[in-house]
């Protein structure tokens, strides 16, 4: 692994780490995506739009900040289809329903918080995601 993605990486790492801690420490607050997504249209059953929309904005703002201050482009390439685009996004907002959060939500806050229902989902998604990794590559060969 190269010096300078094993940099950005643990940067990377520390700057979610930190702006998880700050926003449960600031407002009470768990960092998880699809629940301050979920919660950006109404009815609103609080006074938190703001802070959903500053979260919201920071995920799509903080690669085009990282990009200027390195000089490193941010590209992203996407390989699949539109219909399996599709279907893998409505299979995971059913599972982060279901699962009352998503990755960022039990993977990120709530391990950190050791917490047993977060450990068990964080176990299954990744064990599920690495099953399907391997049907689709090695299996179907896609």
């Amino acid at each position: 692994m190269a010096t300078d993605t094993i940099l950005s990486a643990a940067f990377g790492g520390l700057f979610i780490g930190l702006s998880a801690v700050l926003l449960l420490a600031l407002t009470g607050r768990i960092a998880g995506v699809s629940g301050f997504v979920s919660r950006l249209l109404p009815p609103y059953s609080d006074n938190q739009l703001p802070v959903r929309l500053a979260f919201v904005a920071g995920l799509v703002i903080a690669p085009l900040l990282y990009a200027a201050a390195t000089g490193i482009p941010v590209g992203i390439e996407v390989t699949s289809s539109l219909p399996l685009l599709v279907i893998g996004g409505v299979l995971v907002g059913f599972g982060a329903v279901r699962g009352g959060g998503c990755t960022s939500g039990h993977g990120i806050c709530g391990t950190a918080r050791l917490s047993p229902r977060s450990i068990a989902a964080t176990a299954i998604f990744m064990t599920t995601g690495a099953i399907t990794v391997f049907i689709m590559r090695h299996v179907l060969g896609g």
